[in-house]
């Protein structure tokens, strides 16, 4: 709780915009709960609501934790606003896309229904690839600089950056083949909340535990360096292993929904 409390007064103070994004994601995820308790309209089975309140809730997280992490880089005041705005600004630009399309009650992604869907479609491809573009920017910077954190959580940064390129670019096969299941259409029988079906192979959770390392591999340092008082070379190594192993299960998941198989079968 207090590295929740520190990430978030650090963000709010560093950057105040960046900060109000956040808070807008998080009052449209509280909008989206309260559609879901009025509106009963459906598509592919379940209630328009569930995806953008996923974005809402997933974009906020990802925003707020570069929002943190860019404070640890040696860039100046200038360069770190620059990566902030752009990627605040883009992926509330998208969820604001998929929020719009749920209201009119159609698909957000892999629409090409109309030519206005399409083009929605297209920029939210354009956006995500300009995020890609910070991804690699950070990934690279964080392999040549100098961080302002303990070697073992720097290694960490490192990997959860390469993580959530290899759950972009999972992103992008879902988008070659213009739909998320493997096997069946999509839509259908799915985990509570997620969705990811239960019946076929679902590129989603791939994606999703890909697009999440950035969070989950610096945590997994942040609290090892506070509780194993080791050297810091052995703090590296365990962090390299659990980098590996967190990469060995997205391979593995993408693997198994190429096969059309669920993660957990109905």
């Amino acid at each position: 709780m207090k590295l929740i409390k520190h990430i978030f007064s650090t963000v709010k103070t560093e950057s105040p915009i960046l900060f109000t994004i956040v808070i807008i994601h998080l009052v449209g995820a509280v909008v989206c709960i309260g559609g879901l308790c009025i509106d009963e309209r459906t598509l592919a089975g379940v209630s328009v609501w569930i995806k953008p309140l996923k974005f809402w809730i997933s974009g906020g997280i990802y925003i707020l934790t570069l929002g943190f992490l860019v404070t640890k880089y040696p860039y100046s005041t200038k360069k770190k606003n620059i990566v902030r705005n752009i990627v605040s600004w883009s992926l509330l630009l998208e969820t604001g896309i998929i929020f719009y399309q749920a209201t009119r009650g159609v698909r957000s992604h892999y629409n090409q229904d109309s030519m206005f869907d399409g083009i929605l479609f297209g920029i939210m491809g354009i956006l995500i690839a300009i995020n890609v573009l910070m991804m690699v920017l950070l990934a690279f910077d964080s392999a040549r600089l100098k961080l302002t954190v303990a070697k073992p959580i720097q290694i960490a940064i490192l990997i959860g950056w390469l993580v959530v390129i290899i759950g972009s670019w999972v992103g992008g096969q879902m988008i070659s083949q213009l739909a998320h299941n493997v096997g069946v259409a999509d839509g259908g029988e799915g985990l509570p909340l997620v969705n990811w079906s239960t019946v076929a192979g679902d590129l989603r959770i791939a994606h999703f535990f890909g697009l999440h390392g950035i969070q989950i591999i610096p945590l997994f340092a942040w609290v090892l360096s506070k509780k194993w008082k080791t050297s810091a070379k052995k703090q590296v190594i365990t962090v390299v292993i659990f980098g590996l192993l967190y990469a060995a299960w997205i391979a593995y998941t993408f693997y198994q929904a190429k096969q059309g198989m669920p993660l957990i079968k109905h």
